[in-house]
């Protein structure tokens, strides 16, 4: 199961009034992240009816390949930075296509 292809929804929700800028601290990571050679896909959204909930659905070559990711510079400092910008802790969910 090591090798095989994970998918990760991420779900963060913005303190009053910081959905802003928890936003433009999610696209800088767009870039960063997309071009590491396992992410097959990393694409935000924000919720239609809920514009302090964003959404991040991500598909990695394998698991190692997200581990990779979640230990890269610029993950660890939004890790940092996520404590005052987040109104609960990231809620992260894995899953693997069938």
């Amino acid at each position: 199961m090591a090798d095989a292809k994970v998918t990760v929804i991420a779900r963060a929700r913005a303190k009053a009034g910081l959905e802003e800028q928890l936003r433009q601290e999610i696209t800088a990571l767009i870039a960063p992240t997309r071009a590491e050679p396992g992410c097959i896909n990393y694409d935000l959204h924000q919720s239609a009816s809920d514009p302090a909930l964003f959404m991040l659905h991500e598909n990695w070559v394998s698991m190692h390949a997200l581990e990779e990711h979640l230990a890269m510079p610029y993950l660890e400092a939004f890790k940092a930075k996520a404590p005052d910008l987040l109104a609960e802790p990231l809620d992260l969910s894995f899953w693997t296509m069938i």
